[in-house]
């Protein structure tokens, strides 16, 4: 039986159009940021990681309305690891910029070793999502990612140097969790605009508040010490 969000345009199927443009709404509100952080001729690992981010996240999203949703049923359940694998490697790299941000207050012997434990983070779940191709790690790991890299480090900078990088960052965390609420939760007002449509809106700002966040850092304040 087909989903009944369906549509048809000049004949081509188009599953679940609504989620499918929210998704690529997503992406290219991140390529866009990708390209405006290029553009600003900012230059450091934090501003790179963050570009690496918008950029993999914009192609993970799009792989994700494309293929995982709008024609899905052109392609078997293994395509769907090309979107989970991209946006996991998004998320590492977000948490990589929140990283590197923290040297502003941070030892370099501390970065260092929470660059390790974001390496080992990475590889142990994309073995987990790989060997089980369960979604349930991919979630994980970006709630992991997101929820106590990205807030705890973020959230310790912002009470530290009170600077507007981190309350953007900080705000983008806040909308990407409650993203994730909608899609747990799976509260859905209506049966086309659904719980995904309303999770990839958040995601939408939450993207926003990101790019705003990476455009205010400023890696020349000094720590308090």
């Amino acid at each position: 039986m087909e989903p009944i969000n369906t549509i048809y345009i000049a004949g081509l199927r188009i599953d679940e159009p609504i989620v499918t443009l929210t998704d690529l709404l997503v992406s290219v509100l991140c390529f866009a940021f990708a390209y405006k952080l290029h553009a600003s001729g900012k230059t450091g690992k934090v501003f790179l990681y963050f570009k690496i981010y918008f950029l993999v996240m914009g192609i993970a999203t799009a792989l994700g309305g494309i293929v995982g949703h709008a024609f899905m049923y052109h392609f078997s359940f293994y395509w769907k690891l090309p979107g989970w694998i991209t946006s996991m490697i998004a998320i590492m790299f977000v948490e990589r910029a929140a990283i590197e941000h923290t040297r502003i207050q941070l030892s370099p012997q501390t970065v260092k070793a929470l660059r390790m434990v974001n390496l080992i983070e990475f590889i142990t779940f994309l073995t987990l999502t790989i060997t089980t191709l369960n979604f349930f790690f991919v979630e994980f790991h970006s709630g992991y990612g997101l929820m106590f890299v990205v807030l705890s480090l973020e959230g310790f900078l912002f009470v530290k140097t009170r600077n507007k990088a981190s309350r953007y960052l900080l705000s983008g965390v806040f909308f990407a969790a409650l993203a994730a609420l909608f899609f747990m939760t799976k509260t859905s007002p209506h049966q086309w605009f659904n719980y995904l449509s309303i999770s990839h809106m958040f995601m939408a700002v939450a993207a926003c508040l990101f790019y705003l966040g990476a455009a205010r850092i400023d890696m020349s304040v000094k720590p308090n010490r």
